[in-house]
């Protein structure tokens, strides 16, 4: 076997060889022990896999492939093993096998997790390699999972985007493009009508399985307890719902994080946040909301992907959260931070066209689909800025609708200059979509101009929507008061009718940012005044967790 290119780009960093002074201060985290040539010390698949230093011999990290097995790289004496999931829990992508005859320091998760909290300068070289581990197998698609579809198939679409914004790494196989995607199906003997099919491991085989079978193959949720009642638990993994996770669980709270889809939210689909404080030259949503969700999993923090919140029962506490699978997650406190769901267009066939070419995202993952296209972009905020400007360096021409009398006044001036500035943009005021047009796929629209009543079909076949955002509050079912709109009212913003009628009994008024409901806050896009904008959300995350410490302390 010889060592995939993953095992030399950037190899100092990657896998780095600890001195004799850093091996001294792990030492004592684990056991040593012996080990033979040829044991296994982990297999893919395997689900608490521990943390291994080689003291002596080498280890062997290996995936299966079409020719027997592909190793990924070859750890000698004063290397160690893992990446990511070694924080998470989840399930090892690969298998750990001795090549020679050695010792080992076996570390347990647990002490994994003791030791990047307490020790600055190996946290610090252990998260980098980790993360750079990661992002390597993610970008040479060395995973555990293969994905056969078509790019032009909804279905398709949606489960890579839901792996690609979970940081998962896989392979993916287009039935019209690649000879492989149709010899599997017949492998397993399934049809095109079949798709999109998603390989587990080489052995499971689901057939266009949901974003909840699809974690659940791929044990996303992996030893995650949800039967004991919680400090606090946060509904949406969004910036706002990652900031208190990190917050909460660095200062010792016992904490729940339960995300619908996948980390980040609406930010999480940005292509590139560049007035985010400490990222001069910017930042996607993706890789801001991968470092966040990381530096919680770092801290001890439980985050649960594909798991909705149906409702919430405040009748009594602690708090009990009714879970899509008919389980219930309780908690001493709650933040609501389930953020907000972009508008829909207004045309009747608009779900016949829902990732086959109207999205809600732009990201590689949807962008891939329309170089060299025409695509317009609805909307005039931030995020339509920025998924405009994105676009405009892969599409051939970005057209932006607005239906007001130009881009929003909350655009930051930079994005407007952009825009404006760019060839490969126009801007359409006053016009919306009325019409889509296709069979199966969208090939075209058409829009009206409201001042003109002029109405004119193009054949666009990618339409972006990112016009507005509605609360997502449905699952509240009434438990805190709410204003016109849907968001979530908070401190001294509570009228003294709802909080009577909420049953308020305490002597203080609400906190800032707690609910009509005691122990019950809401933060980010969720919440009625919030300011749009990821830096004002990280700060609410934030300042929640000091006011979770000040009802829990009674």
């Amino acid at each position: 076997m010889v060592e995939t290119p993953i095992a030399v780009e950037r190899r100092a960093q990657m896998f780095p060889r600890l001195t004799e002074a850093q091996l001294e201060r792990v030492v004592h985290y684990g056991t040593r022990r012996q080990v033979g040539a040829g044991e296994v010390l982990f297999r893919q698949g395997d689900e608490g896999v521990h943390f291994y230093i080689v003291l002596q011999g080498a280890l062997d990290i290996v995936q299966p492939d079409a020719a027997g097995e592909r190793l990924l790289v070859r750890h000698q004496a004063g290397e160690f093993s893992g990446e990511t999931t070694m924080l998470s829990g989840r399930r090892a992508l690969a298998t750990g096998r001795m090549h020679a005859d050695g010792e080992v320091l076996d570390v347990a998760p647990a002490g994994l997790r003791q030791l990047v909290v307490t020790d600055a300068e190996l946290s610090e070289l252990l998260m980098r390699a980790f993360i750079l581990r990661r992002v390597a197998l993610i970008t040479n698609h060395y995973g555990d999972v293969v994905l056969v579809g078509s790019r032009h198939d909804p279905g398709t679409l949606r489960i890579s985007e839901f792996l690609t914004r979970n940081g998962h790494p896989y392979a993916y196989l287009d039935i019209d493009r690649d000879e492989g995607g149709r010899a599997i199906l017949e492998h397993f003997q399934l049809g095109t009508g079949d798709i999109p099919v998603l390989i587990c491991r080489g052995t499971k085989v689901l057939k266009a399985p949901s974003n909840t079978e699809v974690a659940e193959c791929l044990g996303f949720n992996a030893g995650i307890e949800t039967e004991a009642v919680r400090d606090v638990v946060v509904v949406g993994g969004g910036p706002a719902g990652l900031s208190a996770a990190v917050y909460a669980a660095s200062e010792g709270l016992d904490v729940l994080v339960l995300e619908a889809n996948a980390p980040g939210g609406q930010a999480g689909s940005s292509s590139k946040i560049e007035n985010y404080l400490g990222f001069p030259t910017g930042i996607s949503g993706q890789a801001l909301a991968g470092r966040a969700f990381t530096q919680a999993q770092k801290f001890g923090a439980n985050v649960a992907i594909a798991r909705t919140v149906r409702g919430l029962d405040c009748s009594g506490r602690p708090y009990a959260l009714a879970l899509d699978d008919g389980s219930q997650v309780r908690a001493r406190t709650v933040i609501i931070a389930s953020g907000a769901r972009y508008r829909k267009l207004e045309v009747p066939n608009l779900a016949q066209f829902e990732n086959a070419g109207v999205y809600y995202g732009a990201t590689w993952t949807e962008a891939q689909l329309c170089e060299g296209d025409e695509v317009i972009v609805v909307g005039g905020g931030n995020s339509a800025g920025q998924a405009a400007v994105y676009l405009s360096g892969i599409a051939r021409h970005v057209h932006m609708l607005v239906r007001s009398g130009g881009l929003a006044e909350t655009m930051s001036r930079y994005l407007i200059r952009r825009i404006e500035e760019s060839p490969a943009i126009t801007l359409r005021s006053r016009t919306e979509i009325v019409e889509l047009l296709g069979n199966g796929a969208l090939e075209g629209v058409r829009w009206r101009n409201s001042a003109t009543g002029e109405v004119e079909e193009r054949p666009v076949g990618h339409v972006f929507c990112m016009m507005g955002a509605d609360p997502s509050t449905g699952w509240l079912g009434g438990c805190v008061a709410l204003d016109e709109k849907g968001f979530v009212v908070t401190g001294q913003d509570i009228p003294a009718e709802e909080l009577a009628a909420s049953g308020w009994s305490l002597s203080r008024h609400p906190l800032l940012l707690e609910t009509s409901r005691p122990g019950i806050f809401a933060v980010g896009d969720v919440r009625s005044g919030n300011v749009k904008r990821v830096a004002s959300a990280v700060g609410e995350g934030s300042i929640s967790i000091q006011l979770v410490h000040r009802v829990l302390a009674g």
